[in-house]
């Protein structure tokens, strides 16, 4: 059974545009995210999945220089793109990680890969939220997927987010959650990089953790954030 993990990341954001490669003190944040994720997938099993469109070319770009897979696909169907990525390279499983989730949850991502098993179709840290936006970390069955895409082409919003297909519909497939019950201040916090104010807080909090990023835990990385925002 192959697991592999999807990074999701387009350069023209409308909030951010540019973000995937914004340097966040010094490195770009795809960068981040995919340095994280190396000390858990093999580089074979580490694909960025962008678009086929010219507004995302840079990041194919980034891509072929650092021997980064990439795959290029839809657009808008960013569904779509997920598991036309997950089939070209043969996951059994995929994982599904932002490419603005500077903030990887590498110790659910590694117990979700040790856990895969196949009589479970969606492993997910989401529900409850009770860890912070921005580590959000989805692992689904490729086969399983696959075989819900006709419901999800059917509705704009599924097709643009890809797991909420999943969660509008709880009664499908077989299910693991993971919670955090052991930094309960952490539940909640807003970690994603979506706007300049959040780029400029998440190159404070790379000056004030450890290098690099994915050595610190969830009790570091609250502490820190806890501390700047008081004196913000």
């Amino acid at each position: 059974m192959r697991t592999g993990c999807i990074i999701l990341a387009r350069y023209n954001s409308s909030r951010l545009p540019g973000k995937a490669l914004m340097l966040l003190d010094k490195k770009p944040l795809l960068q981040h995210v995919y340095d994280a994720l190396r000390t858990v997938f093999e580089p074979e099993n580490l694909v960025v999945a962008t678009s086929a469109e010219a507004t995302d070319d840079a990041i194919a770009d980034f891509c072929e220089r650092n021997q980064i897979s990439c795959y290029r696909g839809d657009l808008t169907n960013v569904s779509e793109r997920f598991i036309s990525a997950a089939e070209t390279y043969h996951f059994d499983y995929a994982m599904r990680i932002n490419g603005d989730n500077l903030f990887v949850a590498l110790d659910v991502v590694k117990k979700m890969i040790d856990e895969a098993q196949p009589t479970i179709d969606f492993y997910s840290n989401v529900p409850e939220r009770t860890f912070p936006y921005g580590m959000s970390a989805e692992l689904v069955k490729t086969q399983f997927y696959r075989g819900l895409m006709n419901e999800i082409n059917a509705s704009p919003q599924h097709k643009e987010h890809v797991t909420l297909y999943l969660y509008d519909h709880p009664e499908i497939g077989k299910r693991k959650y993971f919670y955090n019950q052991d930094v309960p201040e952490a539940s909640g916090l807003h970690l994603s990089v979506d706007t300049p104010a959040d780029a400029d807080f998440a190159i404070q909090m790379l000056q004030h953790l450890a290098s690099p990023l994915y050595t610190n835990s969830l009790t570091d990385i609250v502490k820190t954030y806890h501390q700047l925002k008081t004196h913000e």
